[in-house]
């Protein structure tokens, strides 16, 4: 276990200086000056030269990589062109929102695909195996942004049971007001409950059909007993991996719930940092993101590897 671990820890480490690199390069080459931004279109060709020597815009990319990467390694992700404000409490700013909403979301998805895939998994074939698994297939494939679209329609101006955005209302302070989380947390839901349900219906049917789960059962166990001591734990290790996925998606998924229910989290503000070309901010979206999504695949990872060892991990 050891072995793995310290084996995981530098494939993360690995995958996100690549990730740091990456993020730093596709940001440097974006259309557009970071100058011309920050001072408007009618600045001087004169007030936009001094500017970007003020920003460092003027040096060589490798000098500018080498001391945000300094400046990162020492936790300072930099200031933002526009705000003027560190980018690290841009980012606390608009963490709360987002783990509201990503938290809430897998409060229901989680016991929600546990149920569709445990139930479907243990009668593949039946009228529930195969109406369940065309409702969460169906949900998929709508687009979030179409469907937070349908569902403002639907129950904010059609019904109006629930509000259509949550304009005014930011961070933990939206727990307050559980009515404008219901639509943004259901688009959430309804988009990582298919693979999730899937993935766990998948791992049911082949750990109940596996010879130990036979050879149990003619040993007289109880089905109950069967099913929890011995197919749940040998099912549930890769859907831990796909939860991973899933919380994934999650944060891919707030930026377009984010958008469009007016909540202030970090995927609204990466794409508004990203429309303003504000470079630190995006630069330190993007690591922020990467490193949660390495740091939430080493956990499932090792969890994974706790739960079913003899199951080989990919790194």
């Amino acid at each position: 276990m050891a072995g793995f671990l310290v084996r995981r820890l530098v494939t993360a480490a690995l995958q996100l200086a690549a990730v740091a690199v990456t993020a730093f390069a596709l940001t440097s080459i974006l259309p557009g000056d970071a100058a011309v931004v920050v001072l408007g279109e009618h600045a001087t060709d004169e007030q936009v030269a001094v500017l970007r020597e003020q920003l460092g815009l003027d040096r060589p990319l490798w000098e500018r990589f080498a001391d945000w990467l300094s400046a990162v390694l020492q936790g300072d992700l930099g200031t933002s062109l526009l705000t003027g404000a560190a980018v690290s409490d841009e980012i606390a700013r608009g963490f709360t929102t987002t783990a509201l909403l990503a938290l809430l979301a897998l409060a229901v998805v989680i016991p929600l695909a546990l149920a569709v895939g445990i139930g479907t998994g243990l009668r593949p074939g039946s009228l529930l195996d195969r109406g369940l698994n065309g409702a969460v297939v169906m949900l998929n494939s709508i687009p979030e942004f179409a469907l937070a679209l349908l569902l403002i329609a639907l129950f904010a101006l059609q019904l109006g049971w629930l509000p259509a955005t949550a304009a005014g209302a930011s961070g933990w302070a939206l727990a307050a007001q559980p009515a404008v989380l219901v639509l943004p947390v259901g688009v959430l839901v309804s988009k990582q409950l298919c693979a999730l349900a899937r993935q766990v219906r998948i791992g049911v049917v082949e750990a109940d059909c596996a010879e130990y789960a036979m050879h149990v059962r003619l040993h007289g166990l109880s089905e109950r007993t069967v099913v929890l001591r011995h197919v749940l734990p040998n099912a549930l290790g890769p859907a831990v991996q796909q939860l991973a996925r899933a919380v994934d998606g999650l944060l891919g998924g707030v930026v377009v719930v984010e958008a469009v229910f007016a909540l202030p989290g970090m995927g609204s503000g990466f794409v508004g940092a990203a429309m303003a070309r504000d470079l630190p901010a995006v630069q330190g979206y993007a690591l922020v993101f990467a490193a949660t999504t390495i740091a939430l695949n080493l956990f499932a990872d090792v969890v994974v590897r706790r739960l079913v060892p003899q199951r080989e991990v990919v790194a």
